[in-house]
């Protein structure tokens, strides 16, 4: 499960980055409940196993994508 949450989390910084394109913003609609799921899966990897890892590194991108993805949504007022 830490895989699939690293996984996942390196997908939702790349939606990001392609989020934060002028008038690309709304693919954070997207971004948002996939970094959500990645951040879920991976704190459920790292319960499970016990041990760090690349549990914790998914657990980081996830949490990246989503406070950058967020704010980002808000200040363009959900388009842009």
């Amino acid at each position: 499960m830490q895989v699939a949450g690293f996984i996942m989390g390196i997908f939702a910084i790349l939606g990001m980055l392609f989020g934060l394109i002028p008038f690309l913003g709304w693919s954070n609609w997207l971004v948002i409940p996939f970094a959500g799921v990645g951040l879920i899966i991976s704190i459920v990897g790292v319960a499970i196993s016990k041990r760090g890892g690349i549990g914790i590194a998914g657990i980081v991108l996830c949490l990246i994508a989503l406070l950058i993805s967020i704010p980002r949504l808000v200040i363009g007022g959900g388009i842009f």
